[in-house]
């Protein structure tokens, strides 16, 4: 079988360098290479592009420049404010949410694994479509009184929205700081900082068509953090080490075409994930999270009886990148904390695929895309590559 030029499907995992953004980038790749912290032009024009960069992805998200911390990524981000928050509070309860990405449940446990310096770690339910159960965020923070709490705003892998704003203002009432992980929502739907009632946010600048090795931790003015990494004090002392100019720039490119391209993309995607879903449900498909308020780019569905690894790697070989099981995730390959968590039949959990719209994708490869999956599927059953 020949290879087809390949369709990417597998957004939510990452995105291609948008065209604008590169061209901003390249000048601090090339010629203007100064270091920010030196005193000389160059170096004065370089600490001028992170200082607007800052601005773009303020502006982005409702904050003021200084409410911005660059950092390396999404991972980094969602470290710092998780054991940088607790290294100046009193160790106490944190509260996460049972679907959180690796690298918040993660820093979790470590903190929940220390010595005498050990927190308590309590993890919220989710309902059967992946939506955070309310009722136990209310008994999680009166069983004991909370410090941290971290909740996604969507879920990398069924697209669910969380209700962010009604567990901050728990949060908020119970005297912690509420964090949000908010790199699977930027770009997708609006966001504003203030309006999700949170202390500090998390972005990242790949998967809204930017640069890899960029991000963002956006904070409440008052919050107190202990760095993670110590040095020259960049960062307003939070992430020491020279800045990365040009994913720093490429970042704030990246946050001001997401705000300028919101609407017309997703209105555009979103007929594409209708057409997508009417059609999968047409082939007998099992969509995780239909029924909840989720992503417009988002679908994560399993053909029961035909494994999703299989599938996917099918699909792959006929010119469909699509992702199987937790795609940003290594550990557990083929296996979703997520699904579980929703109480999904481990059997239907193992056939999971998950197709992520991008900016690129037309309603043809969506077409295209449920012939091959129909045609893939008959051919697996017919050589009994089914799950057991």
């Amino acid at each position: 079988m020949n290879r087809k030029l390949q369709v990417y499907f597998d957004h939510n995992a990452t995105t291609a360098l948008d065209d604008a953004v590169l061209d901003v980038m390249m000048p601090y790749l090339q010629g203007d290479f100064s270091n920010p912290s030196s005193r000389h032009l160059g170096g004065m024009a370089a600490r001028r592009a992170i200082d607007q960069a800052r601005e773009q992805v303020a502006n982005s998200v409702g904050v003021q420049p200084e409410q911005v911390i660059f950092c390396s990524g999404g991972s980094e981000a969602n470290n710092l404010f998780i054991l940088g928050a607790a290294g100046y509070l009193k160790p106490t309860r944190i509260i996460i949410s049972a679907i959180e990405h690796p690298c918040v449940l993660r820093p979790a446990q470590e903190l929940a694994r220390r010595g005498y310096e050990k927190w308590d770690l309590r993890r919220l339910a989710v309902d059967h479509l992946g939506q955070v159960a309310l009722d136990d965020v209310n008994d999680a923070m009166t069983e004991q009184r909370p410090g941290l709490v971290s909740v996604m705003l969507a879920n990398n892998e069924t697209g669910v929205i969380q209700d962010v704003p009604a567990i901050a203002e728990k949060a908020r009432e119970n005297g912690a700081w509420m964090h949000t992980d908010a790199v699977q929502a930027l770009g997708k739907i609006p966001i504003n900082f203030e309006a999700l009632r949170v202390h500090a946010m998390t972005l990242s600048g790949h998967k809204i068509y930017g640069p890899k090795g960029s991000a963002a931790l956006i904070m409440d003015k008052r919050l107190l953090l202990k760095p993670l990494i110590f040095g020259g004090g960049q960062e307003s002392g939070l992430r020491s080490g020279t800045e990365n100019v040009p994913a720093i720039v490429g970042l704030g490119a990246a946050c001001e075409l997401a705000k300028t391209r919101m609407i017309e993309m997703t209105t555009r995607i979103r007929v594409m994930h209708t057409l997508l879903e009417k059609g999968l449900i047409s082939m007998g498909a099992v969509i995780f999270g239909l029924g909840a308020i989720r992503l417009p780019n988002t679908c994560y569905f399993a053909i029961p009886g035909i494994e999703g690894d299989t599938l996917a790697v099918r699909l792959d070989k006929v010119g469909f990148a699509v992702a199987s099981g937790a795609a940003c995730s290594s550990a557990t390959p083929g296996k979703s904390h997520v699904l579980e968590a929703m109480g999904v039949d481990p059997t239907l959990a193992r056939c999971a695929v998950r197709v992520s719209l991008g900016s690129t994708n037309t309603p043809m490869q969506v077409e295209d895309f449920l012939k091959a999956l129909d045609s893939t599927v008959a051919e697996l059953k017919h050589m009994n590559t089914v799950v057991a």
